[in-house]
């Protein structure tokens, strides 16, 4: 059985920070291509950033410079370090191992108000 549970949201003032886990059973971490997501309820769920199997990352422009990924394949977690959070990186953040297939966590909230 697979399971990502993430962990780590919560509430921040804007500039602040949240390191954001996501723990993987049940598949052979190191071989999957993993991912952070966002969505705003009412809105699609957007891409944040990636980490291949051999640790290269890509970000999306809006999060460029403020967040890193990375991975410990050693205890099958996913992480995201966000920095300078604005308020319009409040939404639920999930996490995502793809292979063949692709599995998701349930999600954690981050928000980022005053």
């Amino acid at each position: 059985q697979v399971q990502l549970v993430e962990s780590g949201g919560g509430w921040v003032q804007p500039g602040g920070s949240l390191r954001l886990s996501c723990a993987a059973s049940g598949i052979s971490f190191s071989v999957y291509f993993m991912a952070w997501y966002r969505q705003v309820p009412g809105n699609q769920r957007e891409r944040v950033a990636t980490i291949t199997s051999e640790y290269i990352a890509t970000y999306a422009d809006s999060v460029k410079g403020r967040f890193t990924i990375s991975r410990d394949n050693a205890k099958n977690t996913l992480y995201l370090q966000m920095n300078g959070l604005k308020p319009e990186d409040t939404a639920v953040y999930y996490c995502k191992a793809a292979r063949f297939v692709n599995y998701w966590g349930q999600g954690t909230q981050v928000t980022v108000s005053s």
